[in-house]
């Protein structure tokens, strides 16, 4: 018998914007819906791609008419998303919302509006923060906030645990850690687009600071001087686009540095596969998904020895430095000389080795472990909430209560002025892997399959207008 779960995935980060976080979404939804449960995400809109969407497999995308303010993100406004996510959730009988990432304003308010509706919540830290500056320290005691009644929380390494843990201080055993994955059914090795002449260094990154672009400005004259034979092949776009540009320029080097700017995911295999050697320069990363992709192409990897990554690849894949110009450069020689003695292993033993390290029906199956985990938490009350909020400090948690008490408020009005019986219900649409097994779905309405080219969205209808109550 096939329990269905109705799971929202929230979050500021979705197609069609790229990046690790909206992938994983995507591809784990997609999962999640092949073993059969419904899957919905919510989002903000992206330019005129507002209201409800359906992508492939019936992957339902409430695209909220809130455009981004900064990076991506909603203005951060918490009031104003109740009605909307109130009736979403209603109309999708949602039983567990799932939030993505710490820079998500969308996701934490998702979540914050779920606790005070009584429903179970999920979140998915996806980044490293440090303790010490600014910025850090604010979203920090934000995530504290958002975490004090989270029901469980997954991190993507266990040195992303450790950092989560203390940043929301939370009690251990409510994080899991369940790993990026990565398609290997799409990178796969292709040694012919490979230079006979040239060794190739590729770098596909965001083109940012915590990515460590300054390191790299600072290693490509350094190699390219040492070695004439070697090139690089860049990928991604970004505000340090510029300081790499100038030093092609101060050295001359326009024909030995490509830069390709921004990159479509379905492309990067092919950018990969141009290379010899995969060189991340991050400052900070909970996993870094590039270079898995980059081993399941079959390129040797170089990278800085920061948060997680040392726990992503078996030792003789990949190269570890200290995050240093010196240190960096040391490693790249080292592994342009394997390359020159061909003492390299072969990309297709790479490829053999990594493909059923991480899969994402791996991480469906251990995200649905977490899910069935929290089906039997009992509902927190007001009360508790308001006494968890307590521990968050003595100014900082008077005024989350504050806010809690308002938005509890806001709920019991909205409750009343758009009562639930007016709210229609969606029919499921399920995933058509499990269509054909209606009979052990016998409460699921089921509806013929709507053919959907691979990748491409429709418009179904826009979001419902609330109905006030009549008097």
């Amino acid at each position: 018998m096939i329990t269905v779960t109705t799971v929202t995935m929230a979050s500021d980060f979705f197609f069609p914007n790229t990046g690790g976080v909206e992938s994983h979404i995507y591809q784990l939804s997609q999962c999640l819906l092949h073993r059969g449960h419904k899957i919905i995400v919510i989002t903000h809109a992206y330019g005129q791609r507002s209201g409800i969407r359906h992508v492939t497999n019936n992957l339902k995308v409430y695209y909220l008419p809130m455009g981004p303010f900064y990076n991506q993100c909603v203005l951060p406004t918490l009031f104003t998303s109740l009605p909307l996510v109130r009736y979403i959730l209603i109309r999708e009988k949602i039983t567990i919302v799932h939030g993505h990432s710490s820079f998500s304003a969308l996701a934490h308010e998702a979540m914050f509006h779920a606790k005070t509706m009584g429903i179970h919540t999920v979140f998915t830290d996806h980044s490293l923060f440090g303790f010490a500056d600014g910025s850090s320290i604010i979203t920090n005691k934000i995530l504290k906030f958002s975490l004090a009644n989270v029901n469980h929380v997954i991190c993507v390494s266990h040195t992303s645990k450790e950092n989560t843990v203390l940043r929301a201080s939370l009690q251990p055993h409510l994080v899991s850690v369940i790993p990026n994955a990565v398609d290997a059914t799409v990178f796969i090795p292709d040694v012919t687009k490979r230079s006979q002449e040239r060794i190739v260094i590729v770098v596909v990154s965001r083109l940012v600071y915590r990515k460590g672009m300054d390191l790299l400005a600072s290693i490509i004259p350094e190699i390219c001087h040492q070695h004439h034979d070697v090139d690089f092949l860049i990928g991604g776009d970004g505000p340090k686009w510029i300081d790499i540009e100038e030093v092609r320029e101060q050295y001359q080097l326009q024909d030995r540095v490509t830069m390709l700017g921004a990159v479509q995911h379905s492309n990067v295999k092919n950018v990969l596969n141009q290379g010899d050697i995969f060189l991340n320069t991050s400052l900070t990363e909970a996993f870094c998904i590039a270079i898995v992709e980059a081993a399941c192409c079959g390129l040797q990897v170089v990278s800085t020895r920061v948060g997680g990554v040392p726990e992503v690849l078996p030792e003789d894949l990949i190269l570890l430095a200290e995050p240093s110009v010196k240190s960096l450069v040391e490693a790249l020689n080292e592994a342009i000389a394997r390359k020159r003695n061909n003492s390299v292993l072969p990309p297709e033993h790479i490829y053999t080795r990594m493909k059923d390290i991480y899969t994402w029906q791996n991480v469906a199956a251990r995200t649905e472990q977490v899910y069935d985990s929290i089906a039997d938490d009992p509902t927190t009350e007001l009360a508790e909430r308001l006494e968890r909020f307590c521990h968050c400090g003595p100014f900082a948690g008077i005024f989350i209560i504050f806010l809690a008490v308002i938005d509890h408020l806001f709920y019991i009005f909205l409750e009343w002025m758009v009562p639930r019986k007016d709210i229609d219900i969606a029919v499921d649409l399920l995933h058509p892997s499990i269509q054909s097994n209606q009979k052990d779905l016998p409460n699921v309405q089921l509806l013929p399959r709507r053919r959907l080219p691979h990748g491409q969205t429709t418009v179904e209808y826009q979001l419902p207008r609330l109905r006030p109550r009549k008097r």
